[in-house]
C-alpha cells in the first residue's frame, strides 16, 4: 500500500473510544491527519484523545450520543470551531442488541434504529453539508457481515446493518457529482465487546484484530481520486466465504 499523507486534512471518527474506532482515529493521526474522537464515554474518547496527541499528533475528543440529533449538531458544530474543512468521516458508532425475534422487545429495536440507522443517518448529512462546498471528501461507514448475511438471535441488528449498506449506496451515487465518496467496510469477527457479546462461542485469538481494519481505512485513503470502492468484506481466516 502506498504511504497515505494526511497532512493538512481533518477526520471525524465516531466510537472512537474504543475498538475499531480506537484503532482507525490512531491511525488517521499517526498519518498526519487532525482527529475528533466522538464517542459516548467520556474518559474513553477523552484517553484516545490523549494517546493521540502525546504520541505527536492532534486529536480533540467530543464525547455525544449518537442517538440524540442535538448532539451530533454540535459534534459538527465543535468540527467548525477547530477547522474550517471536513476530509474525513468515518462511521464506526453503533450498537449491538441480541435475541430471538420473537422475544426482542419494542424499545430494544427502537433503540437499534435510533442509533445504528438514524444516527449514522444524520452524520452523513452533516458531513455532506461540510464537505459539498469543498466538492471533495470520503465517507466511510463501518457496517458488518450482518449487512448482508443473516444470523441467529441478530435480527434487528441485522436489519440495522443492512440499512446503513442500503443508505450508503444512495450515499455514493448523491455525492459522487460533488467529487465526494463512499465506502463501507464489513468486518466479520472483530476483537471488540460488540462481537464478544454476540458470539461468545468464537476463541478471542482467531478473531480479526481491530487495527486490521484501521489498516483498511487507510487502504481506502490512499486510493488516487480515479478510483471508487463501493464495499469491502473482510471476514476472519477459516470462516465462511461469501
Amino acid at each position: 500500500m502506498e504511504q497515505v499523507n494526511l497532512s493538512g486534512k481533518t477526520a471525524v471518527v465516531t466510537g472512537a473510544g474504543r475498538g475499531i474506532g480506537r484503532a482507525i482515529a490512531r491511525s488517521l493521526a499517526q498519518h498526519g491527519a487532525t482527529v475528533i474522537a466522538a464517542a459516548r464515554t467520556e474518559s474513553q474518547v477523552k484517553t484516545v484523545a490523549e494517546e493521540i496527541n502525546q504520541s505527536g499528533g492532534i486529536a480533540y475528543s467530543y464525547p455525544f450520543n449518537l442517538a440524540n440529533e442535538s448532539e451530533i449538531l454540535s459534534l459538527f458544530a465543535f468540527l467548525e470551531k477547530k477547522t474550517d474543512k471536513l476530509d474525513i468521516l468515518v462511521n464506526n458508532a453503533g450498537i449491538g442488541l441480541f435475541g430471538q425475534m420473537h422475544e426482542f422487545s419494542t424499545e430494544d429495536l427502537q433503540t437499534l434504529l435510533d442509533v445504528n440507522i438514524r444516527g449514522t443517518y444524520l452524520c452523513c448529512r452533516e458531513g455532506l453539508r461540510r464537505m459539498i462546498p469543498n466538492k471533495s471528501g470520503y465517507i466511510i461507514n463501518i457496517s458488518s457481515v450482518v449487512g448482508f448475511r443473516g444470523y441467529p438471535n441478530q435480527s434487528a441488528y441485522t436489519a440495522s446493518k443492512h440499512a446503513v449498506v442500503g443508505m450508503t449506496k444512495s450515499l455514493a451515487v448523491e455525492a459522487q457529482p460533488h467529487n465526494i465518496r463512499a465506502s463501507l467496510i464489513h468486518p466479520g469477527g472483530v476483537d471488540t465487546d460488540l462481537v464478544r457479546s454476540a458470539r461468545p462461542d468464537l476463541d478471542p485469538a482467531i478473531l480479526i484484530q481491530p487495527e486490521d481494519i484501521a489498516y483498511t481505512v487507510m487502504y481506502l485513503l490512499s486510493l488516487s481520486e480515479r478510483c471508487a470502492v463501493d464495499e469491502i468484506y473482510i471476514r476472519r481466516r477459516g470462516s465462511k466465504p461469501f
